[in-house]
């Protein structure tokens, strides 16, 4: 049986039942890449737009449950109540997030927004990720993923006519890392549907405690680097906020296993951006960063 049937502590309360809405609904995936955007607008000083961060939940909104869909009959081993939570929902959020979608888009086009045209990315990501089957590559997943996340401090950076700032690049090559790393995490989640399926992941083919020690020092070396580029003075000293995040990861990973509760791995994990984004924003309040 999948350990989404089984999580952990509260499981039979209100609480956890709408916590599992929001993950299932990809509610909380999305509002961490909206994190990532304020993350980015704070460390490099432009202004939040609240419409940049309205593009950013609902075009992930859009790309994660499509995939959900797609993914609906793969998640029954893995994921039964989330399968199920597609099968019965499915349709009608990806209505809504496709609708949120068009609504974001149209009001970018309306508004100017530098670049809008790459606003179909999204669309491409859906079709490449879920269309062509690409997450059966080894490793294509797990690139694939970060490479998305990574577009959205470009997109942040874009917007406000920063994309000449090499802070912002260097940010999108952070976030498309750790992203990268969690998404091996989560293939430890997934690894007993994703054999049965014959999706080539980390934990697959080398085993889940395997995938721990590669998230463990893939995190440890991002940590080093971040350090090290402030260091440097590539980087100013208000970065190393970024550390929040990977001594976050180091607490998460050791506990990452295959029974682990879909709220484990849909709140802990998932929710990282935003807890850092929470610091990052207080800090930024407070005249601190």
């Amino acid at each position: 049986m999948g350990s989404d049937d089984h999580p952990a502590g509260v499981s039979g309360s209100a609480l956890a039942g709408l916590a599992r809405r929001a993950v299932h609904g990809n509610l909380v995936v999305s509002l961490a890449a909206t994190s990532v955007a304020a993350t980015t607008a704070a460390l490099v000083r432009v202004p939040v737009d609240p419409l940049a961060l309205f593009v950013v939940f609902a075009a992930t909104l859009f790309v994660y449950s499509a995939d959900r869909v797609a993914d609906a009959d793969v998640d029954a081993a893995n994921l039964p109540r989330r399968a199920a939570f597609a099968r019965r929902h499915g349709r009608t959020v990806v209505a809504a997030s496709t609708l949120l979608y068009v609504a974001a888009v149209a009001l970018a086009a309306a508004r100017g927004v530098r670049y809008v045209e790459f606003l179909a990315l999204p669309v491409v990501a859906v079709g490449v990720y879920s269309g062509l089957r690409a997450k059966r590559v080894f490793l294509a997943k797990n690139l694939l993923v970060g490479g998305a996340w990574a577009a959205v401090p470009l997109g942040v950076g874009a917007h406000a006519a920063r994309l000449g700032d090499p802070r912002v690049w260097l940010l999108a090559a952070w976030t498309g890392s750790v992203i990268t790393v969690a998404a091996v995490v989560f293939d430890v989640k997934d690894v007993h549907g994703d054999r049965a399926a014959g999706i080539d992941t980390i934990p697959v083919r080398y085993g889940p405690a395997a995938a721990r020690r590669v998230a463990t020092l893939a995190n440890a070396a991002l940590a080093l680097a971040v350090v090290a580029l402030v260091a440097t003075r590539v980087l100013p000293g208000r970065f190393l906020v970024l550390l929040v995040l990977h001594a976050y990861v180091a607490a998460y990973v050791p506990f990452a296993t295959p029974d682990r509760s879909a709220l484990f791995y849909g709140l802990v994990v998932d929710g990282e951006h935003v807890v850092l984004a929470l610091i990052v924003l207080v800090l930024h309040g407070a005249g601190m960063l």
